[in-house]
């Protein structure tokens, strides 16, 4: 289950992004905003960021003008791994090495067709298990740094 979020300002391309998921035959939830009337993107941060941590989610999308207020807010929940990434290269490096369990997206920063391949790539590149990425994933978790 891939729970899904945005503000206002993500709300156009979270629809978009919600229609490419069915395509792909992933099951999803969105948490939400239901316009583009202006909200505080914490609150939709972090709904999605604790069902991860619950469990109820395996994955987050997360939307919101640039991504990074959203990412941001996301990142305070324990055991959160949000990456804002503008790139197929970032999205897939995040996932390889950060294992990375939240992407976010800046709906004015990428385009539909873009923010579709991020998406995919996202979802598609496993964690490479490599001791050093592990290591390093225990070390924020541990607030080590």
């Amino acid at each position: 289950m891939i729970g899904i979020a945005s503000d206002h300002a993500g709300y156009l391309l979270k629809e978009a992004i919600k229609k490419h998921l069915e395509k792909r035959g992933d099951e999803f939830r969105d948490f939400g905003c239901d316009s583009e009337a202006s909200v505080d993107y914490p609150v939709y941060g972090k709904k999605v960021a604790e069902a991860i941590v619950k469990g109820d989610c395996e994955k987050g999308i997360l939307i919101c003008g640039t991504g990074i207020g959203i990412s941001i807010a996301a990142n305070k929940v324990k055991g959160i791994r949000a990456a804002v990434c503008g790139d197929c290269y970032s999205a897939e490096a995040t996932r390889l090495h950060n294992d990375a369990n939240i992407l976010a997206m800046g709906a004015r920063v990428v385009g539909e067709g873009l923010a579709e391949k991020i998406v995919d790539t996202f979802l598609d590149t496993p964690f490479s298990g490599e001791e050093k990425h592990a290591r390093r994933i225990g070390m924020i978790e541990e607030d080590v740094c």
